[in-house]
């Protein structure tokens, strides 16, 4: 029987272009006065697998019954992107992954190269 996997945490990445950033500076705040969580740099173009400008939001795996569902609800017809954190960066991105709103097409070939492609234990 192969081993359990365990998430130690999750991200979701929340993507907007230039005409939804004002909505995802309003996601952006709402989130961090709501919840604990650590809010990654805002970035406005394309960067690593993330095709979009993004920012990710950092939370633990005891708030996913509360953030996921808020953020159903909250997010302003901006995409996001949910994943936990295995140590397998690729199968985080796209098996293990899901999406509230219209899914982007990641740069996996990025992750293939420079993320971290093996769980320990």
């Amino acid at each position: 029987m192969q081993q359990a996997i365990e998430a130690t945490g999750y991200h979701a990445h929340v993507y907007f272009d230039a005409a939804q950033q004002a909505a995802a500076r309003r996601l952006r705040e709402a989130v961090a006065q709501r919840f604990a969580v650590e809010l990654g740099r805002w970035r406005e173009q394309a960067y690593g697998p993330h095709p979009v400008g993004a920012y990710q939001i950092a939370f633990a795996p005891a708030l996913f019954g509360q953030i996921v569902p808020w953020l159903m609800l909250n997010r302003e017809g901006l995409s996001v992107l949910l994943h936990p954190l295995t140590g397998d960066d690729v199968e985080d991105h796209s098996d293990f992954a899901m999406w509230l709103g219209a899914p982007l097409e990641l740069n996996m070939d990025f992750l293939r190269q420079h993320g971290d492609n093996g769980r320990s234990g």
